[in-house]
């Protein structure tokens, strides 16, 4: 016979977690009425008749009431969802750590031990006598109901404590997280403290500083108080000896009149006459005599080939000086150039070979330019230190040195029948001087900055100066006076060159623009951007229609001023050009010096 087995509530027929159901198996024996009712069979066991005890097994009657409970247990879906719905987080820290169990039965836990261990003749003796003892009403009902307290508690303890230990590998978790936040918000509030100390001692410092400043403001009020009116009373005094200088010279010249007319009949005057008229002579015949005004340029109607500038190459470059090249000039006769630079020396060179050919030595600053004489047997060079010095090629030494100016000479330049030579200062002003006498003949005043450059309009008497307040002024030699002055500039003009025609002058500035003025109508007619970097030098080429510039980009921009058009852009120095020179007998080729202490050759 088969066993239908399921689990009734307390007090109803007892069932086993594994199915076995023994009221229900004793009613299949019999032969009993079968019920129509739905059971779920979990597992069906054959049971062996081979026992020697015959048992009698009876029907036991079906308690309504559980079977009425089971099926709404089964069919109210509402209740089973609301029984399996997860509880909310009030619940959960109400009770976090209880488990519920339903109770296991006595008899129901031999069972699974048995069936666990496949102990299936022990199984079926226990089945059989469990039974009959309880049958015949040996067991008690208290002694049947569950499993001892003890097992159930270790169970339900050990799933608290699984679920302890969960909760405190989370708190773990959670205090190592608040831990790290902790280190953090310590160190950063560590820095804002000391950042806050700095700023705090900063802050007095700067106090401190400030009350020490207001003090020495408040001690200099009276002394600028006193300054200005010692000033004023200088200034009076020198006013009332102005006056008294010019009355006692109007009285020197008054008695010298008399005194002339009293002893001109005296034969010690007349030989006292006739010494100082022989001395002015002498001295005038030292003194070169101012060139003519009525000379022609050779050159004004003459037509030369342009440069081929699109088509110049690097050829060589040259090594020979410790610092910066400044400044680069051609010999007037033989292919040989001077160099200037800021090592305090100046040299002379052979081309295109680059063979040292002399060096000059004796400025104790920055060499700024060198100029060549017209016959060539001289060249005169100027320096940072106030000097002017005149060195003779073929002695190889210095011939003179001028100190006319007070600070640093920026240039100089010799006129056409080199008589006279002009130098440009940073002391604003430009000065012409006498190669034979070696003195100052003539100061040009009129800059309200420094004289960057000066030169001469060719075979005229006329000369050009660029100054650091953004002006080109055009000079005449023998008066000194200003003829004309070219505005334009947005900044300090570092150069103004003549071409060789002299009609045109080419003036570049710190902001990169090069102008090209008409003399002979004193107007601009041409501007060009060489671009963000400034324009250090310029210079045309015989044809007077390409025109070179030195940029501080470490290029050579090239240009056709008679086309107006870009030509080419010459690119191999390593820092910026700052002079540009064309070669003035065929013009095939052109030398560039930079600071890069290099000069090269260009054709």
């Amino acid at each position: 016979p088969k066993w239908g087995c399921q689990r009734g509530a307390p007090g109803g027929s007892p069932v086993s977690p594994m199915g076995f159901d023994a009221r229900a198996s004793a009613r299949d024996a019999k032969g009993g009425e079968k019920e129509k009712k739905d059971y779920t069979i979990l597992e069906s066991i054959e049971l062996s008749d081979e026992s020697d005890e015959e048992f009698n097994y009876e029907d036991l009657p079906e308690d309504p009431e559980l079977l009425d409970e089971e099926e709404e247990t089964l069919d109210d879906i509402n209740r089973l969802l609301a029984e399996t719905k997860p509880r909310t987080d009030a619940q959960d820290d109400e009770s976090a750590a209880k488990v519920q169990h339903r109770p296991q039965v006595i008899d129901d836990f031999f069972r699974n031990f048995l069936l666990k261990y496949g102990m299936k003749r022990s199984l079926e003796a226990f089945q059989t006598e469990w039974y009959e003892l309880q049958q015949g009403g040996t067991f008690k009902n208290s002694e049947l109901e569950v499993v001892p307290d003890v097992y159930s508690r270790n169970h339900g303890m050990q799933q608290e404590v699984v679920l302890l230990r969960e909760e405190l590998a989370k708190a773990h978790m959670i205090a190592a997280k608040a831990k790290n936040s902790w280190d953090k918000f310590r160190k950063e509030r560590d820095f804002h403290r000391m950042h806050h100390r700095r700023v705090v001692q900063e802050k007095n410092k700067l106090i401190v500083d400030l009350r020490r400043l207001k003090k020495h403001y408040e001690a200099y009020e009276p002394t600028l108080t006193e300054l200005r009116h010692k000033y004023e009373v200088s200034m009076k005094e020198k006013m009332l000896m102005r006056l008294e200088r010019d009355r006692f010279l109007s009285k020197a010249e008054s008695l010298q009149k008399q005194l002339s007319q009293v002893q001109i009949d005296s034969e010690g005057v007349k030989e006292l006459q006739e010494e100082k008229d022989s001395r002015k002579t002498k001295q005038a015949a030292r003194e070169a005599p101012w060139p003519s005004d009525d000379r022609v340029n050779p050159y004004a109607n003459s037509n030369f080939e342009a440069a081929r500038v699109a088509d110049f190459q690097k050829y060589q470059a040259f090594k020979g000086h410790l610092g910066a090249i400044s400044r680069i000039a051609f010999h007037p006769k033989i292919p040989v150039v001077a160099t200037a630079c800021d090592d305090h020396t100046w040299k002379m060179w052979s081309m295109p070979e680059g063979q040292l050919v002399l060096s000059g030595e004796g400025h104790k600053d920055w060499v700024s330019d060198v100029a060549f004489h017209p016959r060539g047997s001289l060249v005169a060079s100027t320096s940072g230190d106030a000097t002017v010095k005149i060195w003779d090629v073929t002695k190889e030494k210095c011939k003179h040195t001028l100190t006319d100016h007070n600070q640093a000479v920026w240039s100089c330049a010799f006129h056409d029948l080199g008589d006279f030579m002009v130098t440009a200062s940073m002391d604003q002003t430009a000065k012409a001087f006498d190669m034979q006498s070696m003195k100052c003949r003539q100061t040009f005043r009129g800059h309200v900055d420094s004289v960057n450059y000066v030169t001469f309009q060719p075979y005229s008497n006329n000369l050009v100066t660029a100054s650091g307040d953004k002006t080109v002024s055009l000079w005449d030699l023998r008066s000194g006076l200003c003829v004309q002055t070219f505005y334009g500039h947005a900044n300090a003009v570092n150069q103004a060159v003549f071409n060789l025609k002299g009609d045109t002058v080419a003036s570049c500035d710190s902001d990169g623009i090069v102008k090209l003025w008409d003399v002979r109508v004193v107007s601009e007619y041409l501007q060009i951007d060489t671009g963000q970097h400034p324009a250090n030098a310029c210079n045309f080429d015989r044809a007077g229609k390409t025109l070179a510039i030195a940029s501080g980009d470490a290029s050579i921009k090239t240009f056709n001023i008679e086309d107006r058009i870009f030509l080419a852009n010459l690119e191999g120095h390593d820092d910026s050009v700052q002079d540009v020179v064309f070669e003035p007998q065929t013009g095939k080729y052109l030398i560039s010096a930079s600071s890069d202490a290099t000069f090269c050759m260009w054709q």
